[in-house]
């Protein structure tokens, strides 16, 4: 089968296109033909050497990966030849908390990802799509939309008219958005283009903040919502913006803290944490349970994904260069040509 392949960390440039055997699934896997795969910041990091966990090379990477059932292991029984499919995230983190098995099976970083035309995933943390969304949509879930559902739900407990805070418009942003729209939440959304913050409001988003018109934009926060601060943030930038997004959370509040996208330095301690009690959450995705949880949600809700472009297998690299631009709203996939 044709593949892409890590093997350096000398960036996107270094992936190599190869040829490798099509895997054999053991007794309690699924054989998929990938039908589409999303591209996530995590995937940029990786070819630089600069993900901190789950860093392997060589690697097929990208965790994201939708596609067809074609060989099922002998123990296997929720699934069946001709399936429509996508892997959890994590291939040991079925339900609960996470341990360290589970830490050390995650998708195109410590063990081989989507990025082929063939690929493997564990049964029981695999979810079956539903019949509205299609592989290219669903292929955009597994880390991305995770996120968001773990940070707003499954810690968040996330209730109708909590007010969320969602930084830029990258795809733990728009899912996080759509997520809380859906369950009756107010939604505050930030982004350096006045374009971008237009598609939010078409998505629901109740305010937008420009935060190169406002580089304080912090103290924008607080005049919507009264001086009273958000019930959650999605924390996407790390050290950047880690001390403003604090000002932002209500005493009690939580801020999900996600994302390093303006650096990997350690955020700065904020006082704003301990003087209004803040609940600092670290969150990696999520798991198998989870994803089912939000796969159940979007289909009740009739949520689709929001796709900004999308390449073909052949043009994998050229999908890699327009995640480095960072113009994209929602996601990039890659998607299959056979």
């Amino acid at each position: 089968m044709q593949a892409y392949r890590v093997t350096t960390a000398d960036g996107i440039d270094a992936i190599e296109q190869v040829v490798m055997d099509t895997p054999t699934p053991a007794s309690d896997e699924i054989l998929v033909k990938m039908k589409a795969c999303s591209l996530n910041y995590r995937d940029m990091l990786i070819t630089m050497g600069g993900y901190v966990r789950n860093d392997v090379r060589p690697i097929v990477p990208l965790s994201d990966g939708a596609g067809e059932v074609v060989s099922v292991g002998s123990e296997v029984t929720n699934f069946a030849l001709g399936d429509r499919v996508i892997g959890n995230f994590f291939q040991a983190w079925k339900k609960g908390k996470i341990d360290d098995e589970g830490l050390n099976s995650a998708m195109g970083g410590s063990i081989d990802g989507v990025l082929a035309e063939y690929f493997i995933l564990k049964a029981d943390c695999s979810v079956k799509i539903p019949d509205y969304l299609s592989y290219a949509e669903a292929a955009t879930l597994p880390c991305a939309a995770t996120t968001a559902w773990h940070a707003l739900v499954s810690v968040g407990e996330l209730k109708p008219n909590d007010t969320v805070l969602l930084l830029g418009t990258g795809g733990v942003s728009i899912f996080g958005l759509q997520i809380a729209k859906a369950l009756g939440a107010k939604t505050i959304i930030t982004s350096s283009s006045d374009e971008k913050l237009a598609r939010a409001k078409e998505l629901g988003a109740d305010f937008t903040v420009n935060y190169s018109t406002h580089p304080n934009w912090e103290e924008e926060v607080l005049k919507i919502t009264h001086g009273k601060g958000v019930d959650n943030v999605l924390e996407v930038g790390g050290a950047g913006t880690f001390e403003k997004s604090s000002a932002c959370v209500k005493p009690n509040g939580t801020l999900s803290l996600i994302g390093i996208l303006t650096g990997l330095e350690s955020p700065p301690i904020s006082l704003m944490t301990i003087f209004n009690l803040l609940r600092i959450q670290g969150i990696y995705v999520g798991s198998t349970a989870m994803l089912e949880q939000l796969v159940s949600t979007m289909e009740a809700h009739q949520i689709h994904p929001e796709i900004d472009k999308s390449f073909p297998f052949s043009k994998a690299i050229d999908a890699y260069h327009w995640m480095a631009q960072a113009k994209h709203f929602g996601k990039i996939v890659i998607e299959s040509e056979g």
